[in-house]
């Protein structure tokens, strides 16, 4: 089943933050895209039977605040 969840983190304003949180969030198991808006600060992410506490664990592990 697909997933789509979006994620409001006021911290993101650059791309290395776009990166970091790209980068963590990616590993987590069946996500298969990860879309940072810096101007909207929301993190969306999509994939199939996605873990919603995986997700915000590894925004947190890149070191965001989720709002």
């Amino acid at each position: 089943m697909s997933t789509q969840l979006t994620y409001a983190v006021p911290g993101v304003h650059c791309g290395h933050c776009e990166a970091a949180i790209t980068d963590e969030v990616s590993q987590v198991r069946g996500v298969r895209a990860v879309h940072v808006d810096l101007e909207a600060k929301e993190v969306t992410v999509q994939g199939d039977e996605v873990d919603d506490a995986r997700v915000r664990a590894a925004i947190e592990e890149a070191g965001y605040e989720i709002a």
